[in-house]
């Protein structure tokens, strides 16, 4: 959370694009916070997890391994242990994942309205996928954040 607020007070976010959409059937999410638009950009830093332990079982995970990632969590995004940095994604409908993401906040009610707006809009199609369950939203995303 202390480093999410840092990046906010520094504008670090201001004008990027979300540049991720995610419609699987258990896995609905929209992710921002790459300054690079690419998915594959940082602060500069990393810093460790801080894992959920009380999240619920996903009913379509037999084993147990998936928990349920409620509507309107804001958790961050990663590519691995401890590889927080800017990345963050939040949750449109309840989704299954892992519980290797550190949750952080919640979406408001206000919030929750546009978000269901921009996944409404689905992802864009390309030539290669004209349907596509991941990959850029069709509706452009612009953050601005401000405490």
């Amino acid at each position: 959370m202390q480093s999410f607020l840092h990046l906010v007070r520094h504008r670090f976010y201001n004008r990027t694009v979300c540049h991720r959409l995610t419609t699987y059937p258990t896995l609905k999410v929209l992710q921002c916070g790459d300054p690079t638009g690419t998915g594959s950009g940082g602060p500069g830093y990393r810093y460790k997890d801080e894992l959920p332990t009380d999240l619920p079982p996903a009913p379509t995970d037999p084993t147990g391994a998936r928990k349920v990632y409620a509507r309107g969590v804001l958790a961050m995004a990663n590519a691995g242990p401890d590889t927080n940095g800017s990345q963050f994604f939040l949750v449109f409908a309840d989704s299954a994942l892992r519980p290797n993401y550190t949750i952080f906040g919640g979406v408001r009610p206000l919030g929750l309205r546009t978000l269901d707006r921009i996944a409404a809009g689905g992802v864009a199609p390309t030539a290669e996928d004209p349907a596509p369950v991941d990959g850029a939203p069709a509706v452009r995303t612009e953050i601005c954040l401000a405490l």
